[in-house]
């Protein structure tokens, strides 16, 4: 009987250290999440901040109190682009007469190019652009942080905090395209123009004569391209300019335009 006993009270001593044990680990995991999440959101803050100050004469403070205020306490997928409306009134766009670089599935091409030549800019070479730029996040019902995890993809949502973010800021760039404007496209696609795109469903539907006087499509080619500048798509893009604007294309290999990027002495233009 008293080896029986003492048999249980092992049992149950064992039984208790475990739970302890248990206990213990749920309690440490929370703890080392809790402070990487901390540490995550401190990081984008960071991340957002040192970039934003590279951009003189901005109160990236201000900036961000707006950036914020579009998505906290809302439900990841329900961020309309609209939220976005006071940091753009925050953050606007300079007025970039003849020098504005629009780009679809071009993005390493268009970023090379104008990385190297300071007379165009892209979206993401504004200052909203810029300190967003790769970067993921979103809010929470009943919370005021800012997530940097658990958010939807750009395809899970409609209206997740991200796609709104950038779906507003092309608008406003498409907004401010004034003079020539220039977009890089795809010559190794079969449609290099795709109304689906956000150049095709916001920012080219921005453009208006006579603020806009031509565009510029560069359509970027390779030795494995299948268009050229009669591609159906083109001429669609060209047809459902608004009336006024006027239209040129140009077909432009890859490697000219990585060539004539590297030389300071040539201007932009002279590169298509």
């Amino acid at each position: 009987m008293e080896r029986r006993e003492a048999n249980r009270q092992e049992k149950r001593r064992k039984r208790y250290c475990l739970i302890l044990a248990v206990i213990l680990l749920v309690v440490i995991l929370a703890i080392v999440l809790g402070v990487t999440l901390s540490k995550t959101r401190d990081d984008f803050n960071t991340i957002f901040m040192e970039r934003c100050q590279k951009f003189k004469g901005y109160n990236c403070q201000k900036i961000w109190d707006a950036f914020q205020q579009a998505y906290v306490n809302r439900d990841r997928c329900d961020v309309p682009p609209e939220a976005y409306d006071p940091l753009i009134a925050t953050a606007p766009f300079e007025s970039l007469c003849n020098r504005i670089m629009f780009w679809s599935k071009t993005k390493e091409v268009v970023h090379d190019f104008t990385g190297k030549k300071g007379c165009f800019k892209t979206v993401e070479d504004t200052l909203l652009g810029s300190v967003l730029n790769g970067l993921k996040w979103c809010g929470k019902n009943g919370s005021s942080e800012t997530f940097t995890t658990v958010c939807p993809t750009w395809e899970e949502c409609e209206k997740s905090a991200v796609r709104s973010f950038w779906n507003r800021v092309s608008a406003a760039f498409g907004d401010a395209a004034c003079g020539n404007v220039t977009v890089m496209l795809n010559g190794s696609i079969d449609t290099p123009f795709s109304p689906a795109s956000i150049f095709g469903s916001i920012e080219v539907k921005k453009f208006k004569s006579p603020k806009v006087k031509n565009l510029n499509v560069v359509l970027v080619t390779q030795k494995n391209s299948v268009t050229n500048c009669t591609n159906e798509s083109l001429q669609n893009l060209m047809m459902g300019l608004d009336k006024g604007i006027g239209y040129r294309c140009f077909e432009v290999p890859d490697s000219h335009l990585k060539e004539c990027g590297s030389d300071p002495e040539k201007p932009c233009g002279v590169c298509w």
